[in-house]
């Protein structure tokens, strides 16, 4: 199954706040909100959602295709390193002026996140054109549309519906951005839509419709809760639900990424024809990993015990199911 995976790339800046966000917000002042906290670790890591899903699913043997912008700072060390996973990185666009994106992002100890994202190369991204991709490397199984420049979500998403190639929306970290048709224009018609929670209430707001109009315009709905796992929603059929894989109690834990995880895992596991649930507990996994690990790309499959940890946090079937995945 040929993935190709567009959306952002970016270098991480990630920095820890010893204590709460919450406890310098002062409520009856937020129109004039000024703060500034004193960070004690700072952390560079590559990232960007497009980059991130493919180390995993990379890892996972697919050889991922990554389409997505860069500046020439990206081929020093960066793609040495998704090429190492098995990332197929020769569709990627390069600036010629730009800068590879940037993601700085303070998490505080409740595991709350300020971030901020400065785009550089991204904002060219509307310049790939699938189809071109489609004519050079293959047509792809699957298109999954991660957080990008906007405009090169809607062009990608369009030209894979109108090629007939599913498409896996992950608006994400891009819906703040996004209006109402915005929104609905990545979203209807999917195969498949990921998002948490919170993004899943906002995708109901800003579109207009219920959850059950999305449901309507989508083939199939993954929302992750955190801790709770994920919960997979079909039209016609029972809903899912799917517990988490609990971190180590001597990890320290990093969320930056976690959601990329679990798309990796998840989309890897379809990619092997495993059923809906068994793609949900290789994506809970692989969340867990990363969470488990500071940086969206520093986690490892292999070595980590994960089939035991498959088996644990649900039975042996999971772990059988899996074990051509993760060890092959």
């Amino acid at each position: 199954m040929r993935i190709a995976v567009s959306g952002s790339i970016a270098n991480d800046y990630l920095m820890t706040f010893p204590g709460q966000f919450t406890e310098h917000i002062v409520p009856d002042q937020l129109d004039r909100v000024s703060l500034s906290f004193l960070i004690d670790g700072l952390e560079i890591r590559r990232g960007g959602v497009a980059a991130n899903i493919c180390f995993g699913a990379g890892q996972l043997g697919l050889g991922p295709l990554l389409v997505g912008s860069v500046g020439r700072d990206f081929f020093n060390d960066y793609e040495p390193h998704l090429a190492a996973q098995g990332v197929d990185t020769s569709a990627v666009y390069v600036s010629e002026s730009c800068h590879t994106a940037m993601f700085l992002c303070t998490t505080d100890q409740n595991e709350n996140q300020i971030a901020s994202f400065y785009p550089g190369a991204m904002d060219e991204a509307s310049n790939i054109d699938l189809r071109d991709i489609a004519a050079s490397h293959g047509e792809p199984d699957l298109v999954v549309v991660c957080p990008n420049e906007p405009g090169a979500m809607h062009r990608h998403t369009e030209q894979a519906l109108e090629a007939g190639w599913p498409v896996a929306a992950d608006p994400s970290q891009q819906l703040p951005r996004l209006d109402g048709d915005g929104v609905r224009r990545l979203i209807d018609g999917a195969t498949y839509l990921l998002s948490n929670d919170y993004e899943a209430t906002l995708i109901e707001s800003k579109s207009g419709w219920s959850s059950d109009e999305v449901l309507r315009r989508v083939g199939l709905r993954i929302t992750t809760h955190g801790p709770k796992g994920c919960v997979i929603e079909r039209r016609g059929e029972p809903t899912l639900e799917v517990g988490a894989v609990a971190p180590r109690e001597d990890a320290r834990l990093e969320p930056t990424g976690v959601g990329d995880a679990f798309r990796a895992g998840f989309v890897g596991a379809l990619a092997k024809h495993l059923d809906l649930e068994h793609c949900a507990q290789v994506g809970a996994l692989m969340a867990t990993l990363a969470l488990e690990t500071v940086g969206p790309q520093e986690y490892a499959i292999t070595g980590n015990g994960a089939l035991d940890r498959l088996a644990q946090a649900y039975d042996d079937d999971a772990a059988a199911a899996a074990e051509p995945l993760l060890t092959g």
